[in-house]
């Protein structure tokens, strides 16, 4: 790329790009669009998160969002949850970017979660161990738990749920305990972790204060802390950190009209019945996770726009079954009386007297509502609403929007209430069957049994969808067609399997048009193929979709060189570096596009011998570094062990070769650089582009003989190209051999009459020859 250094700058030829190397420039082979990861990590939550590199200070935790972006800045996503990116950090200080140990993690959060539902039944569910084992075991295995427990940012709902669940725990035991103080801090405590790890944390204290509701007040002699004073406390804490997650939060962020069509719609009345019938879509999901997908965002949960939508019927089924549940629990708690008194008597008896201290009328009775440390049916009832409600309202788009329809890791935390139900109501069925006959009762068992089997085997199959990114995406066609063949087609292409991805990306369009991420990709498809003109299209419409969309401005560019419209990609490429990209949810992709702009435009101009333009490019782009920059090279060591075992697996392949001397060359490593495009060349030696990067790279090492025999041979492959005779002049005008050179120069020009790069080259001849 760019012109041959010496002595006198005015006199050495420009050689000009060619094709394979004006890509590469340009990164085209990284294909957009969302990639959510199974044994491979998030890009944005760990790959390129800064906040994750150990020269970053810990403190930047505090003042970013969750993707290391500054919640100051307007394209952050507000996802305040510092504690789960801490752990993330830590992760990365002890195994790097090996996904074992994320995994790892997130199962044994998994467990851990587990484990204190069992500890939670026990205390909120009344009867045997059955509901109990129940509500656990069904905790454990239930499919809509995949994407939480195997998608590595779902950490995020594992940690949430397990300080939520040691909070309530915590201030359970302090009610119980006569209201010692230490399980009251240690309940503030999880609770503010709860919060730091994800928003829906919050509900911990709101889930402290319904026990508390519930459960009634057990006053003992000797107490440090009243009732009135827990409440206090908690409340207070409860509102301090909603303040304090506003602020910190700013301005609610900006999301795409595809993440959530139905926030965008212009009917009030689509709105409103659409968001009514999201939360009859959870539950369903609760009930029977027959269907799950990895995105719920586009067309994949139609809108709702009349009354006569039948779908209306399961919204009120829901409602209609919540209010039934909750107004039975309501009564059954107004008419609670102490469970230590005789009923009949309308008097404390003095067994409650002298446990309670307790000489107030019974209708003041302020005793516990149970004897023992767990609560009433009607108390459990209410409180596993609580647990299914209270986490659940955040993300439910009837008090705000959020940015997206439908997402099953967010079931994490309310499932614990679904547990909690479903394991009271099969102990109670279970009862009643048990009275009639031994028969029934192992029936009962039999069912349950069946059920708890169904769930674990749904899981085990939802595993293999998520163990790698192509049966994730193929589990998904039937949800959000556009979605999956989208990303699908980026991981097939990835693969190489190059007729399967643009199929892909061709049945994602089918279905949306306007899908600005697989224009793109389908863009660099074509690029490879070297079907510029198509490449061109692609790019264009991918820019017409997302004005914003910096690298294909970069990658239309190149297409443009390769295409010779040169004078048109220098247009492109500074409207690409003149992007502004505040507001953008990925503002490092954005500014390290910018960046790519710039030097494949000074590479353009220097290709065209304006020397000057070619070095305020280079300038303008060095300016235009943003900080995060320089971390990036920390993979550099990763990056060659990547190559070194492709050349193992694929000694054959030349673009393995080809690749590993890009990147060599990046490294400034010449020399290597040379060998490895040499070895490219020489394994496919009718490919133009290896020939034409073998011979620079050969001329960057100062190795011109070979590279004269390189472009040489590249003019024999391609020999009504001009570039070729410019390319095969400028090698021969170093080596000294002018009288060769300008029967290459002259040629070049009768095949591009005009050409800058072949004029100015000619000229410098004309002036060593004068």
């Amino acid at each position: 790329m760019g012109y041959c250094c010496s002595s006198d700058d005015f006199l050495t030829p420009t050689l000009t790009s060619n094709p394979r190397g004006t890509i590469r420039c340009t990164h085209v082979h990284e294909l957009r669009g969302p990639r959510l990861i199974r044994s491979l990590l998030p890009r944005r939550a760990i790959l390129t998160n800064p906040d994750l590199l150990p020269g970053t200070p810990w403190s930047r935790l505090l003042e970013d969002d969750f993707w290391g972006t500054p919640l100051k800045e307007r394209g952050s996503h507000g996802s305040y949850r510092p504690f789960c990116v801490a752990t993330f950090r830590l992760n990365y200080l002890v195994g790097g970017l090996d996904p074992w140990g994320y995994h790892l993690v997130n199962v044994a959060l998994h467990a851990a979660c587990a484990g204190l539902v069992v500890r939670a039944a026990r205390k909120v569910l009344p009867g045997r161990s059955l509901a109990h084992a129940m509500a656990g075991l069904l905790f454990a295995v239930h499919p809509v738990h995949g994407e939480a427990v195997a998608g590595i940012v779902g950490r995020a709902d594992l940690l949430a749920c397990l300080f939520t669940l040691v909070a309530f725990l915590a201030y359970a035991t302090h009610c119980d305990d006569a209201r010692t103080p230490g399980p009251l801090f240690l309940t503030l405590l999880a609770s503010a972790l709860a919060t730091l790890a994800k928003e829906t944390g919050i509900a911990s204290l709101a889930l402290c204060l319904l026990w508390e509701f519930c459960r009634g007040e057990p006053q003992r002699k000797g107490t440090r802390w009243t009732r009135r004073r827990s409440v206090g406390l908690v409340t207070g804490t409860l509102v301090l950190l909603l303040i304090v997650r506003l602020r910190v939060g700013g301005s609610p962020p900006e999301f795409a009209t595809a993440d959530n069509p139905a926030a965008r719609h212009p009917s009030r009345l689509a709105r409103g019945l659409t968001f009514l019938y999201l939360p009859a879509v959870n539950a369903r999901m609760l009930l029977c996770p027959s269907t799950l997908s990895f995105d719920w965002s586009m067309d994949a949960v139609p809108r709702i726009t009349t009354f006569k939508d039948h779908r209306n019927l399961e919204s009120a089924a829901l409602y209609a079954a919540l209010a039934g549940a909750g107004l039975w629990a309501a009564k059954g708690l107004r008419s609670a009386s102490c469970s230590m008194c005789v009923k009949k008597t309308g008097a404390h008896t003095d067994r409650c007297r002298a446990a309670n201290n307790n000489n107030a009328p019974i209708s003041d009775c302020y005793c516990p509502k149970n004897s023992t440390t767990r609560a009433s049916l009607p108390a459990s009832v209410a409180i596993s609403l609580g647990f299914l409600g209270l986490p659940f309202l955040p993300a439910c788009n009837l008090f705000f929007y959020v940015g997206f329809v439908i997402a099953e890791r967010v079931l994490y935390l309310p499932s614990v209430g679904y547990c909690l139900l479903l394991g009271v109501g099969i102990c109670k069925f279970y009862r009643i069957m048990r009275r009639k006959s031994r028969k029934w009762g192992g029936v009962t068992l039999a069912i349950s049994t069946l059920l708890l089997t169904l769930m674990a085997a749904k899981t085990l199959r939802r595993n293999l969808d998520w163990y790698d990114e192509e049966s994730l995406y193929r589990s998904a066609l039937h949800v959000n067609p556009p979605k999956a063949y989208g990303n699908l087609g980026s991981v097939l292409s990835a693969q190489g399997r190059i007729a399967e991805a643009e199929e892909a990306f061709t049945q994602a369009l089918r279905y949306r048009p306007n899908m600005a991420d697989v224009h793109y990709n389908l863009g660099i498809l074509q690029q490879g193929r070297k079907n510029y003109e198509e490449a061109i299209l692609s790019y264009q419409r991918a820019i017409h979709f997302r004005p914003s969309l910096a690298q294909a401005y970069v990658n239309l560019g190149a297409a443009l060189i390769s295409a010779g419209r040169g004078t048109e990609a220098a247009a492109i490429l500074r409207t690409g570096a003149s992007l502004d990209g505040s507001g953008l949810k990925d503002r490092r992709a954005h500014e390290a596009a910018r960046v790519q702009a710039l030097l494949q435009l000074g590479a353009l101009y220097a290709d065209q011998g304006r020397l000057q333009r070619a070095l305020a490019a280079y300038r303008e782009a060095l300016h235009a570094l943003p900080e995060h920059y320089p971390p990036q090279t920390s993979r550099v060591l990763e990056a060659e062990r990547w190559f070194l075992r492709a050349q193992r697996l694929a000694p054959q392949d030349s673009s393995v070769y080809h690749h590993y001397g890009v990147f060599l060359s990046s490294q400034g490593r010449l020399a290597e650089a040379a060998e490895q495009h040499l070895k490219a060349a020489e394994l496919s030696p009718k490919d133009y582009e290896l020939a034409v990067a073998g011979a620079s790279a050969l001329r960057q090492a100062d190795r011109r003989n070979e590279a004269e025999s390189w472009y040489r041979h590249a003019a024999g492959l391609r020999p009504q190209e001009a570039r070729s005779h410019t390319n095969l002049g400028a090698i021969l005008h170093l080596n000294g051999k002018y009288k060769q050179a300008a029967a290459a120069y002259r040629e070049a020009l009768r095949l591009q009459p005009g050409d800058a790069t072949t004029l100015t080259n000619l000229h410098k001849l004309a002036a060593l020859l004068a």
